[in-house]
């Protein structure tokens, strides 16, 4: 089932969002988008491609403490349309009288927004994982956003993106990172990026994974990979991924090369991921295929069921 939603990721793409109750839609310059898990990885991405935009990405309870979050229009986003922290973001702006849509294939979200005669749109319900269906969710924040001509660009992924072009190399990098934790290495405007291959080991394949950002973790993370003997085996079990773009700050480049060398030096193993495509957008989507690619080859490897999260079910039951 995942390999067939990774083949058919760049069908995504062709979805037309339709906005229901749209004589409620406001046009706005400012946003928060509220949703937890895969749900919110579209916004990342969003922000990651436009980072003028002016979209803070909420994941909790709530609502954000901002001085201007009257002015901001809320934006509610749950793959299941359950979530119960997105629900309650959705209630919190209600009653404090603030701009609102929902995007969700259904759920109590869905019933909320008509009852409210809030605006919303409804996804496909494909059975994929919200992990899986970042192309739906990113179509639908674009069209609720009132954003056309960003629309039509993020459509043309349909004929770009080449899903099968990645699975070779995917299972030639799970080999490599069978009986490692992977971690994760990318600059900050490609956060959105490595939190997404940290995610996609986590879920997919269920094993402990971690992700960091240039500059940020050279004045602190990588000192606890400076192994003395005494403390060599606590960092036997990582396998780095530096996830180098041509397009980053050359002095994040830099730093990226150097702390290779130093990692490598103490026998840390090491991959370099360069991003590539014709654009942007290319670029980020297709490094997300190949962690695709990556996280179920090596959930074969291991002989887990890359599908379901026991784990988050247990823990929705026990929080009921």
């Amino acid at each position: 089932m995942l390999s067939q939603a990774i083949k058919n990721f760049p069908k995504q793409f062709s979805f037309e969002p339709i906005i229901e109750n749209k004589e409620g839609l406001k046009s706005a310059s400012k946003f928060v988008v509220a949703g937890m898990g895969g749900s919110n990885h579209a916004t990342d991405v969003l922000k990651a491609w436009k980072p003028e935009l002016d979209i803070i990405v909420h994941r909790d309870y709530g609502l954000p403490i901002a001085n201007d979050l009257k002015n901001r229009f809320v934006i509610a986003c749950s793959y299941s349309g359950n979530t119960e922290e997105t629900i309650d973001s959705f209630n919190t702006a209600v009653k404090n009288n603030l701009s609102v849509a929902v995007i969700a294939k259904g759920g109590k979200l869905i019933d909320l927004a008509k009852k409210h005669i809030a605006p919303y749109i409804v996804l496909p319900d494909t059975g994929i994982q919200p992990r899986s269906a970042i192309g739906f969710m990113f179509m639908a924040l674009l069209k609720i956003m009132g954003d056309e001509a960003d629309l039509k660009e993020a459509s043309r992924m349909v004929e770009i993106l080449q899903p099968v072009s990645t699975k070779i190399p995917g299972r030639e990098l799970a080999n490599k990172l069978k009986g490692y934790a992977p971690v994760i290495y990318a600059s900050s405007r490609n956060y959105a990026v490595a939190n997404n291959w940290k995610v996609k080991f986590t879920e997919n394949t269920k094993i402990p994974a971690f992700m960091n950002i240039f500059p940020e973790l050279n004045h602190h993370e990588m000192n606890g990979f400076d192994a003395a003997k005494s403390t060599r085996e606590l960092t036997a079990p990582f396998h780095f991924i530096f996830l180098r773009d041509d397009e980053d700050n050359p002095r994040v480049i830099k730093r990226m090369a150097i702390l290779q060398k130093m990692y490598t030096d103490r026998e840390l193993p090491v991959e370099v991921i360069n991003l590539t495509g014709q654009s942007r957008l290319e670029k980020i989507f297709s490094s997300l295929l190949l962690a695709d690619w990556t996280s179920l080859a090596l959930a074969e490897i291991y002989g887990i069921d890359p599908e379901p999260t026991p784990m988050v079910e247990e823990f929705k039951k026990l929080i009921a």
